[in-house]
């Protein structure tokens, strides 16, 4: 049997919720405000921001965004241009709003 392209998205996306599980259940017992700093500056990893998690989202949506413009060249992208909102909205909100409660939790410990 062949799988599409959508139920290898489907297990992907599958994989990304049991890794996000794995971290969650990594919270559920003692952590100090250093420790949980720790951790969610690895979704933004300021010293590579290409290996965070919200950069790999960003590139994903941007990824998509070009997609939607080669299905409707005809209109000058416009399905792409909610698609670049998004990617924009991780890095300016999400991202920008972990990096504030990581700053909160431990501000001594910022990468040089």
């Amino acid at each position: 049997m062949t799988r599409t392209r959508l139920d290898r998205v489907r297990a992907s996306a599958g994989i990304v919720k049991l890794a996000l599980q794995q971290i969650e259940d990594e919270l559920g017992g003692e952590i100090d405000a250093r420790e949980l700093a720790e951790i969610l500056r690895e979704f933004h990893h300021e010293g590579h921001r290409q290996d965070g998690v919200f950069d790999s989202l960003v590139q994903l949506l941007t990824v998509a965004a070009q997609a939607a413009g080669r299905i409707e060249p005809d209109r000058d992208g416009e399905m792409s241009c909610p698609l670049h909102e998004a990617a924009a909205l991780v890095t300016d909100n999400a991202g920008l709003q972990t990096y504030y409660a990581t700053r909160a939790l431990d501000p001594q410990g910022e990468p040089e």
